[in-house]
């Protein structure tokens, strides 16, 4: 037997969009799930509840770098905490032999005025930064053992992938291409952000801004007589939410008074509807 879950006007949609399970941004990641046309495939209740609380963790990253103090520079002039991390002469930041990836991260959070890296290489250090708070430490050090932040370098647990599409979702790490860049100031080429939500984008050396702002601010570092704006490009970038929950922590219940049985499988949705097996 399948069970709809219609989101605007069946009831067991309202019991999860009223209900404390999912916060006030989660609910608002879940419809814009249902209006986009795409297909969110889900095996369970719990691990469509990991990827809620995760894209959260994401934003939540995004905003505590904009806070910390890390500067945006270039390869050439990156700077990392020593004591945590080398760097080498391509400005790739290192962690250092017997140092856990978890303990760099958090470093790097702590003290990121003892830090200094490009656009990418912040998106890669939020994705990480989130990933922590929602996997057990010791799955995290042994899966991103060796860890390197430098540009879109990543580990392959780390289950990052593009595609084209403009189901843009908070948590998502999206582009802003800037076609007339002035070639003297390469970096600003474009600008890797993760989408906050609520038209909101955090940008490493820009801040966090709408989409307007985001765009005015990479107008600026075009070249001379440039008649083409930058634009936000049709495609996303986003984790393997689906592989990392099989390292979840197991203490990080789900909170509220409504759950699914994990047998229960989120299989697709059309229209309006969710549709669980």
């Amino acid at each position: 037997m399948i069970a709809v879950i219609k989101i605007k006007n069946a009831n067991q949609s309202q019991n999860i969009m009223n209900t404390s399970v999912l916060t006030g941004e989660q609910k608002e990641i879940l419809d814009l799930m249902v209006k986009y046309e795409e297909v969110y495939s889900f095996e369970h209740f719990n691990q469509f509840k990991f990827e809620m609380d995760l894209r959260i963790e994401i934003v939540k990253a995004a905003s505590a770098l904009y806070q910390s103090g890390v500067k945006f520079t270039t390869f050439e002039y990156s700077k990392c905490n020593p004591a945590f991390w080398n760097l080498t002469s391509q400005g790739a930041i290192v962690i250092k032999p017997g140092v856990p990836p978890s303990a760099g991260i958090r470093d790097l959070y702590a003290n990121g005025e003892l830090y200094a890296f490009e656009c990418a290489t912040a998106i890669v250090a939020v994705f990480y930064k989130a990933v922590l708070e929602m996997i057990e430490e010791r799955h995290f050090n042994r899966l991103f053992a060796g860890m390197i932040l430098y540009d879109w370098h990543y580990d392959d647990d780390l289950g990052v992938f593009t595609r084209r599409g403009n189901d843009y979702l908070p948590g998502d790490c999206v582009y802003f291409k800037n076609p007339d860049f002035d070639p003297e100031k390469p970096q600003w080429r474009g600008e890797n952000t993760i989408d906050m939500g609520y038209d909101l984008y955090y940008g490493h050396g820009i801040g966090i801004k709408d989409a307007e702002g985001i765009i005015a601010s990479l107008n600026k570092y075009r070249k001379e007589g440039a008649d083409r704006t930058a634009y936000l490009l049709s495609q996303v970038t986003r984790l393997d939410y689906r592989y990392l929950y099989d390292y979840r922590k197991l203490g990080r219940a789900i909170q509220g008074n409504f759950s699914l049985a994990d047998d229960q499988k989120i299989i697709s949705k059309i229209g309006t509807a969710i549709y669980l097996k």
